[in-house]
């Protein structure tokens, strides 16, 4: 089903079929009650000096705000202004989340009508080194601390979050930040930005999300020892009290917010499987990390297929990282192989994993669970470029954390065995990448079809410009979010995925190929939202996952959730 929008002035945001904008629903709600310093310090409602004269009589603001009024488009040509003087791209996301903190409208109008330049500020790269230095430029709290300490009163914890409507939660216990590794409550950044780009990416509305950190520790003995650290200078908490902290923490939600969708990010992988596997048929909940990052390289996969030619069923997948990452990959890949023909046996053939010791073989005894299921009879390989020429791949995928393992020998062997070699290094932050976009081009005679999950600048190569896709998360969840939100569903399913990517696959252009990219302009992100919303949704209908009557227009509906970032006359 397509979604045709228009664009406002500022380009890029969908026209909603009603009268009323998303936005003047959720100021209804809260503006009650609110004047002078309190209307101000409320982010949500915040306008500064947007507020008209009305507004400043009828709201106790005389004299709080200067007398000259500046319009949505003066702010945010002065918020631009501002950013692109600092100095450093730290510095720009301190200054984006200070304004996030004080007015959430014009954060958002910013940062959509800039998305391209401004998302690898308020997520990745730059949101990888703000968790290292979170205890820093911490200054006000944007979503709930549910610390080990809280056991028995979570849900008197959840019930201290002002907005009641909460409908998306990003949850992490900070234990693997990106490839960072353990950042404990530092990693709090992370639920915060996921948050934000399922604002701006799909129009989740802000009012109905929220971060939360569950602080169980940390083993980072440099946070523990850190004066200034701002969770709990323990070492992790595991075992049964983990599990119970889980639990309680989950049926907390439900009791206090009954619609919301919990999202678990950035957990290790011991923890992210089992409460997957836990929760997936109790709630409304899905990891990021195993399904969603499966969701965007499947979507690369099948726009790669229209240049290399062939079929999935045709192609070999190798997997440098065994982890959440890899495996969710694998296992939607192997979803979509049955889909197209194959037995689940020779699904799994086709995906192979390679992890810190080497090929991932039947003959190990090191194997953790979730690794067994791709675990082939064949000899030993002790690494990646063994396991390359042993097994030809046609497609390379990196997950490792692990950067410069995409060394020259290993893309120059996938050129020699592949024509259109498939490479994506998906590691984030850029620090982490497996290579470089220059270098997967520049290594295989820019024959490669390169993708990221951090985004790399174009790159020339014998007068050829090549401009490589970004496989970043946002392509899929948000969509996916939104569709879930839309519909009410009471649980989040692999299939969703799978049709996200396809959807996301279909939205790719000819000049998008053309120029070496296999995902959309990300200028198209809320579009390629909307189109994926519209695709869980009818998922959702068609499944009797919810409660709630289809509608009659289910892209309507979906585009009428959808907040968009203006300004409300307020009286």
């Amino acid at each position: 089903m397509t979604i045709h929008t228009e664009t406002e002035p500022h380009g890029g945001v969908a026209t909603l079929p009603e009268p009323q904008t998303r936005a003047h629903v959720a100021v209804q709600t809260v503006i009650e009650g609110k004047r002078g310093a309190d209307l101000l310090h409320d982010p949500l409602l915040n306008k500064g000096t947007s507020f008209t004269e009305k507004e400043r009589d009828a709201f106790g603001l005389r004299g709080l705000l200067p007398a000259n009024r500046t319009t949505l488009e003066q702010q945010v040509d002065k918020i631009l202004s501002n950013i692109r003087r600092k100095a450093t791209d730290l510095d720009r996301y301190t200054y984006l989340v200070s304004l996030q903190e004080r007015n959430t409208t014009l954060f958002y109008r910013v940062v959509i009508d800039n998305l391209s330049e401004l998302m690898p500020i308020i997520y990745t790269p730059t949101v990888g080194l703000a968790c290292q230095k979170y205890a820093l430029i911490f200054r006000r709290p944007q979503g709930l601390f549910i610390s080990s300490e809280d056991r028995g009163r979570i849900r008197e914890l959840l019930r201290n979050w002002p907005r009641t409507d909460i409908r998306m939660i990003v949850v992490t216990d900070g234990e693997r930040i990106l490839g960072l590794g353990d950042l404990g409550s530092c990693g709090m950044g992370i639920p915060v930005g996921k948050l934000s780009l399922y604002t701006a990416c799909a129009g989740v509305p802000p009012e109905q999300c929220l971060p939360i950190m569950l602080d169980v520790g940390t083993n980072n003995t440099a946070l523990r020892d850190d004066p200034l650290y701002i969770g709990l200078g323990q070492e992790r908490l595991r075992g049964p009290s983990y599990d119970a902290l889980v639990e309680e923490f989950v049926s907390a939600v439900q009791d206090v917010f009954p619609k919301a969708c919990i999202q678990f990010e950035d957990f290790g992988n011991s923890n992210a499987f089992r409460m997957l596997s836990k929760y997936r048929d109790q709630v409304c909940t899905f990891n990021d990390d195993i399904q969603g990052t499966a969701g965007v390289t499947l979507s690369g996969l099948y726009s790669s297929l229209r240049i290399t030619g062939g079929a999935l069923t045709d192609k070999k997948f190798l997997f440098l990282g065994a982890g959440e990452a890899g495996v969710g990959i694998c296992n939607l890949i192997v979803q979509a192989l049955i889909a197209e023909g194959l037995s689940e046996a020779e699904a799994r053939a086709r995906c192979w994993l390679v992890d810190s010791h080497g090929l991932v073989t039947k003959g190990r005894t090191d194997l953790a669970e979730h690794k067994r299921p791709y675990a082939h009879d064949h000899a030993p390989m002790p690494d990646l470029l063994s396991a390359i020429e042993a097994l030809k791949p046609t497609a390379l995928i990196g997950v490792s954390g692990q950067p410069a393992s995409f060394s020259e020998p290993v893309v120059k062997a996938m050129a020699r065995i592949n024509k259109r070699p498939v490479i994506f290094a998906l590691s984030n932050p850029t620090s982490k990448a497996e290579c470089t976009a220059e270098q997967a081009y520049t290594w295989s005679d820019g024959r490669a079809i390169f993708a990221s999950g951090s985004p790399f600048p174009p790159f020339t190569l014998n007068g050829k410009t090549h401009v490589s896709g970004q496989g970043n998360n946002s392509y899929i969840f948000p969509g996916v979010g939104l569709g879930v939100i839309a519909s009410e569903s009471q649980r989040v399913t692999d299939e969703m995925f799978f049709v996200a990517a396809k959807t996301l696959a279909s939205l790719v252009t000819e000049d998008d190929l053309a120029m070496g990219r296999v995902y959309p302009d990300l200028q198209r992100i809320r579009e390629v939202s909307a189109q994926i919303a519209v695709a869980v949704a009818e998922v959702v209908f068609a499944r009797q996952l919810t409660r709630m009557r289809p509608p009659s227009d289910i892209a309507a509906h979906v585009l009428a959730q959808m907040y968009q970032p203006v300004y409300e006359e307020y009286v």
